[in-house]
């Protein structure tokens, strides 16, 4: 398979990144539901450890997807495409993006707000954005959840739109997407 993206597919790398990032939200909104809702134990710290330093896994997954697309620019549309599903495909695109990179940047300034030292997965410290604010982080907290449920909504949309086009316009949106599948050029 090839790395780079050709007009009718996705290649290796943007598949690649594409469904690490996908496990890695759906673990992520697992890890922060259940670090929430756990009680005040070591359990409950461990789990916060884990999604913060996955939101950062994630973040620089989605930067490295972002660049990799100025060198392999996405695929086109399939020719059943109209000009609003494109444009809605765009748009929501745009905004998964946003959402990943706003989500883990809120949580980090969440985190220094609050002035609870943070270690990546134990090993280094990572540094604070502001000085702890009690106000901010409370602003901040919701800025995050509320991202949180944009994103769920967001990811319902593509999900639902890629088995959409699967199942209803059978064409090779999902398809092309999937690990170790191509479509033949010019295919639907």
């Amino acid at each position: 398979m090839p790395l780079r993206n050709d007009p009718d597919n996705w290649g290796a790398v943007a598949k690649t990144l594409h469904w690490s990032v996908a496990g890695l939200i759906f673990a992520q909104l697992a890890l922060g539901w259940m670090a929430v809702a756990w009680p005040l134990t070591p359990t409950k710290l461990y789990l916060f450890i884990w999604h913060k330093s996955l939101g950062f896994v994630i973040l620089f997954l989605v930067l490295i997807r972002l660049v990799w697309r100025l060198f392999s620019p996405r695929p086109r549309f399939p020719g059943s495409s109209t000009a609003w599903q494109r444009r809605s495909a765009a748009l929501v695109h745009g905004l998964l993006y946003a959402f990943l990179i706003l989500l883990p940047l809120t949580g980090w300034l969440f985190n220094s707000a609050v002035d609870v030292p943070f270690r990546f997965f134990g090993w280094f410290r990572w540094p604070a954005l502001i000085p702890p604010d009690r106000a901010q982080a409370h602003l901040l907290a919701g800025l995050h959840v509320f991202l949180g449920w944009g994103l769920v909504l967001l990811l319902s949309v593509h999900i639902l739109a890629s088995l959409w086009h699967h199942a209803v316009h059978r064409d090779s949106t999902l398809k092309r997407m999937l690990p170790g599948v191509r479509v033949p050029p010019g295919g639907s």
